[in-house]
């Protein structure tokens, strides 16, 4: 079963905007995030490294394929 958790508008990508979207989940009762794929934002995995220490970063394969120079 999947869950939506939220859905989040900041008019920047920092770590201290995603630090407080983590502290937000967690101060709802979210404990851990097993693993977080995402496109590189800018702080997220640094953010997450600190809200939530033991969840595994991946860098999205597709986003990964779509700006790669030679396709």
């Amino acid at each position: 079963m999947r869950n939506i958790l939220g859905l989040y508008v900041g008019d920047a990508e920092s770590s201290k905007y995603w630090l407080s979207v983590f502290n937000e989940l967690k101060n709802r009762g979210l404990k851990d995030i097993m693993i977080i794929c995402a496109d590189g934002l800018t702080g997220i995995k640094e953010s997450i490294n600190v809200a939530f220490p033991n969840t595994e970063y991946q860098r999205c394969i597709v986003h990964q394929v779509r700006n790669t120079e030679y396709m």
